[in-house]
């Protein structure tokens, strides 16, 4: 039969033998070969390759879109790589107001971690908020420490930390749960502003190639709105060209009294189109400010990092979304929440029986060797990021 569309003109790659052209009917691939012309009709949209190799879409596991995106329209500071760089990028963001914005790498400063001080010196007379590179700590300057009433008394939440001077004094930096001391101040996202960030997200990631991602947190974090509302929109408005799936956010101050909320909300959403079958649990931090959950303590502070979830609730909470269908999507840097996470899966294992739920375990920056052979066991799947795959300095400096 006809094909809608013809690629040819180019090899195609087929994971064996290059093909000469791929042809598309609906949204599948019909065809592969050689000679295109069998498969070619008088409706068929034929485009030319011009020698260019055509290949599958990549798909990735952990992206952020709508949040990304958002930030991409702020003060974005991903591209500085020395102090001067991101202040300067800082003070070209005139107006007044609160000023936001995100991706500053730790490794730039002295010492991993910033000081309002140098917000103060280009910033001082509005609050500045930014997020780092990989959004498990804020850097503000005076006036958002004083927006916010963090002073030398304010206590460090259970769930974060404030980095403070000799005299208790803080220095502007929060880690983890803190950051919500000051991100809950911040002006509402608009659901246009949320829109806009997804479809300048999703030309991006098209851009590389990227044609399908999981959005593993559909929920308030870190200053950013729950993009869920947004995927359904953009579903529903035909406006979504990617394949996107979505993993609920678990509220870690709360137990298994939410599950009625998640199914409620993978309903709802199913019905819109947009499709919402995992969950996302948050065990630890990260490693690069010592939040993440190590079985043994960092040299430097002597402490082994934070564990978000009680662990034997843990293994309660897994069996129960297990249960339920849910695939659970783990955000696990540290061995001990590594093997904390795998532990619940086996308790899901044994209780309810072998699946194709395909838990997995994101970043996995430290795995003792003993739990290694586990995930092929359990079935678990450990979802890697390039950010955490790499040697970081400040382990060993």
């Amino acid at each position: 039969m006809p094909a809608d569309l013809v690629f040819t003109g180019g090899p195609v790659h087929t994971g064996r033998r290059p093909a000469g052209f791929a042809a598309v009917r609906g949204d599948r691939i019909s065809a592969v070969g050689d000679d295109p012309r069998p498969v070619i009709g008088p409706r068929t949209e034929v485009v030319d390759l011009n020698g260019r190799l055509l290949l599958p879409g990549f798909q990735d596991a952990h992206v952020h879109a709508v949040g990304a995106g958002i930030e991409l329209g702020r003060c974005d500071l991903t591209g500085a790589t020395t102090v001067r760089e991101c202040l300067d990028a800082v003070a070209a963001h005139p107006g007044s107001g609160w000023l936001v914005g995100s991706g500053w790498s730790m490794e730039i400063f002295e010492g991993g971690l910033p000081h309002r001080r140098l917000l103060d010196d280009v910033v001082a007379d509005r609050p500045v908020v930014l997020v780092n590179r990989d959004h498990h700590g804020a850097w503000l300057n005076g006036a958002a420490l004083a927006r916010a009433g963090i002073t030398a008394a304010t206590a460090d939440p259970r769930d974060g930390r404030i980095e403070r001077d000799a005299d208790g004094s803080p220095t502007g930096v929060l880690h983890e749960g803190a950051m919500d001391l000051v991100t809950r101040l911040l002006p509402p996202v608009t659901d246009a502003e949320k829109l806009a960030g997804l479809l300048r997200a999703q030309r991006l990631l098209h851009s590389f190639g990227v044609t399908a991602w999981q959005d593993p947190l559909l929920g308030d974090y870190g200053g950013m709105p729950d993009p869920a509302g947004t995927y359904a929109d953009a579903t529903a408005r035909g406006l979504l060209t990617a394949r996107v799936t979505g993993a609920l956010w678990w509220d870690r101050d709360r137990g298994a009294d939410q599950l009625p909320d998640l199914l409620m909300r993978r309903d709802t959403l199913r019905d819109s189109g947009f499709r919402a079958e995992s969950v996302k649990i948050m065990l630890d931090g990260v490693a690069e400010n010592h939040t993440a959950a190590l079985l043994s303590p960092y040299r430097c502070t002597g402490h082994s990092g934070l564990s978000f979830v009680d662990p034997v609730a843990l293994r309660e909470h897994v069996t129960l979304l297990d249960a339920h269908g849910f695939q659970v999507h783990f955000h696990a840097l540290g061995d001990r929440a590594v093997r904390d996470a795998l532990d619940a899966v086996a308790a899901a294992r044994a209780t309810n029986g072998a699946s194709d739920h395909r838990h997995h375990l994101a970043h996995v920056q430290v795995v003792h060797p003993d739990d290694v052979p586990r995930f092929r066991r359990l079935g678990a799947t450990a979802t890697v990021q390039p950010l955490w795959a790499v040697h970081e300095r400040r382990w060993t400096s």
